[in-house]
């Protein structure tokens, strides 16, 4: 009995172990079958769904990046543009001079065959972003910059430059792979097209540097060896052609082993080019005729080398000079003035020690005749950046209008006062005010030896007296003697220049009025009765202008009435006149053959007058 329950026992266990076995399988089948339904794209539904988030971030990215390349702009004045001409000017000297040696010297092109593949295709690279560079560059119309894309693509597409460009490109090296390695720089010859870009180049250099007579000698001097190159690559090519050692006059063989390395042979060529091209000689003479032409073209070449030279170095030397030489131009004209007006040799040297101060110091530039050229607008914003500062450390002119100051800052006139000079003295009727720039001034007594006070950089005097305060105990005459320790630089404004540009402020008058008031009575200058009187009397004199002008409408009113009054009075006269003319000549009362009836007449035609008058 126990083993057979042991036995059904045993085959339920078996049994459950089926079925859950049977369960698991077919949890697994709906799973999978599940997932493979929701992997499995729906054909009908994939035609009208819409890209998933993923793809429109990945696709909104991509539209901005475009949108934002397209708005890029350059301006041929901005610094960005000037970067990239450095980066596509070496570019452009890189093709110029090594791919003609390159394709001369055999030798040094197998040499280094990876190292010229790389350069060359980085330079080519270059090239490429050049045109997109091109493709976004703005130019001016009507005063304005185009930023439009379609715009400046289109215009660049029609212009010259733009197919040069697009020829200088043009993969045309790749022929080397028919005609061999060796052949690689004159199948580039096509990308020293670029050669604009490198004069560009230069010319906004000399634009931009501070010192352009010594980058026009540089520059004339790297144009003269790439002339010299050039020619010594050619002279090489040429003496293949006839034969190396073929005669004297061609470059040696290279069996000689003296002549058999690349630096010899490259660096005898460079010299007989030299001296062909600066027209020295002593080469050997020409054998053949070719030879003889061959020679005759660069003594032509190199005349024109040796004038251009000479010419613009000349150029180059005279204008370095030509603000010495006018500085000394007027410095013979005074001494030629001195001496025939016989100026006292103390003065004199005192005169020439003045020019030789401003000449050291490098003040002889007329800052007036410099700017003339300028528009009214830049040459105020100069002078504002040179002036505005000094000008602002003036106690009236402190938080001053901004248009006050800029008119004031061009009415500035430098000037500089040698050792012991007297700016002012006291007693001196104010005309002008002074700011100290650069130098010592001591206010001095009247012995001219005691120094009551030194003023310094910064400071200023003399403004009240030019305003012409109300009321002030100083009036507008000079208080103290002021006198030049050193060499002074100071800058001078004029009554005059201030009074013309206060006409057009006159808010900015009240103001530095005001203000000048306040320091005046802080330092116990000023007459409080008198200037109370004078705006008493201010006020009636406006009154007094009121009434006036009140009369004069009167009067002019009166008048225009007696004139029309007038009038009308004539034209009454003259129709009076016509009548009394009319009725005589009708009544004939003047008639001689009747007179009784005339006088009869008579009589009734005086009363109709009488009536009528």
């Amino acid at each position: 009995r126990c083993q057979v329950e042991s036995h059904y026992l045993f085959r339920d266990n078996d049994y459950g172990c089926r079925d859950q076995v049977r369960s698991r399988s077919f949890s697994k089948w709906a799973q999978k079958s599940t997932a493979e339904e929701r992997e499995r794209p729906d054909s009908f539904l994939e035609r009208f769904r819409g890209p998933n988030k993923h793809e429109v971030d990945s696709l909104f990215i991509i539209l901005r990046f475009r949108r934002k390349c397209n708005n890029v702009t350059l301006s041929p004045s901005d610094d960005v543009y000037y970067h990239w001409l450095m980066v596509i000017g070496p570019a452009v000297f890189y093709n110029w001079t090594l791919l003609v040696v390159r394709a001369c010297f055999d030798e040094l092109q197998t040499r280094n065959v990876l190292v010229w593949l790389v350069l060359d295709y980085i330079c080519d690279g270059v090239y490429i972003f050049d045109i997109a560079v091109r493709l976004h560059t703005g130019f001016l119309e009507q005063g304005l910059m185009v930023k439009d894309g379609h715009r400046l693509r289109e215009t660049y597409i029609r212009t010259l430059q733009c197919k040069l460009d697009i020829c200088s490109i043009l993969p045309t090296d790749l022929l080397y792979l028919t005609f061999g390695v060796s052949h690689t720089p004159l199948l580039r010859f096509n990308r020293l097209l670029r050669l604009p870009r490198l004069f560009e180049f230069f010319e906004r250099t000399e634009t931009r540097t501070g010192y352009p007579n010594t980058f026009r000698i540089g520059k004339l001097v790297v144009y003269i060896l790439v002339i010299i190159h050039w020619n010594a690559c050619g002279y090489y090519s040429f003496s293949k052609i006839l034969g190396l050692g073929s005669d004297s006059w061609v470059y040696p063989n290279a069996s000689d082993p003296e002549y058999a390395s690349l630096t010899r042979s490259y660096i005898y060529c460079l010299y007989w080019s030299t001296l062909t091209l600066t027209t020295i000689g002593e080469t050997p003479p020409p054998v053949r005729d070719e030879e003889y032409l061959f020679l005759i073209f660069d003594f032509l070449v190199g005349v024109l080398i040796f004038a251009s030279i000479v010419g613009n170095v000349g150029a180059m030397i005279s204008n370095m000079n030509a603000t010495r030489a006018g500085f000394q131009a007027r410095v013979d004209s005074l001494k030629h003035y001195m001496h025939f007006r016989h100026v006292n040799k103390v003065l004199e040297q005192r005169v020439i020690r003045w020019f030789d101060y401003l000449w050291t110091n490098k003040k002889t530039i007329d800052e007036q005749e410099v700017l003339r050229s300028l528009p009214s607008k830049l040459r105020a914003e100069i002078a504002i950046n040179v002036h505005l500062d000094t000008l602002k450390k003036v106690r009236i002119f402190q938080d001053c209008e901004a248009g006050l100051l800029v008119e004031l800052v061009l009415k500035l006139q430098p000037q500089v006062f040698s050792p012991g000079d007297y700016i002012c003295r006291k007693g001196d009727v104010g005309k002008e005010m002074y700011i100290i720039k650069d130098g010592r001034l001591a206010v001095v007594g009247e012995d001219g030896a005691t120094q009551l006070a030194v003023l310094t950089a910064g400071s200023c005097f003399g403004e009240i007296s030019i305003l012409n305060i109300s009321g002030s105990k100083m009036g507008n005459r000079r208080t103290a003697n002021i006198r030049s320790l050193g060499y002074s630089d100071l800058f001078c404004l004029s009554k005059q220049d201030l009074m013309d540009a206060l006409q057009e402020f006159p808010h900015a008058r009240a103001q530095l009025e005001q203000r000048g008031r306040d320091i005046l009575r802080k330092e116990g200058l000023l007459e409080e009765v008198n200037v109370s009187a004078g705006e008493e009397l201010e006020e009636k004199v406006e009154r007094l202008e009121t009434s006036v002008d009140r009369l004069q409408t009167s009067l002019a009113r009166l008048q225009s009435e007696f004139n029309s009054a007038q009038l009308r009075m004539k034209q009454r006269m003259t129709a009076l006149e016509h009548n009394i003319t009319t009725v005589t000549t009708g009544s004939g009362f003047l008639s001689d053959t009747d007179g009784n009836d005339s006088a009869s007449g008579g009589g009734g035609m005086r009363s109709q007058i009488n009536i009528r008058l």
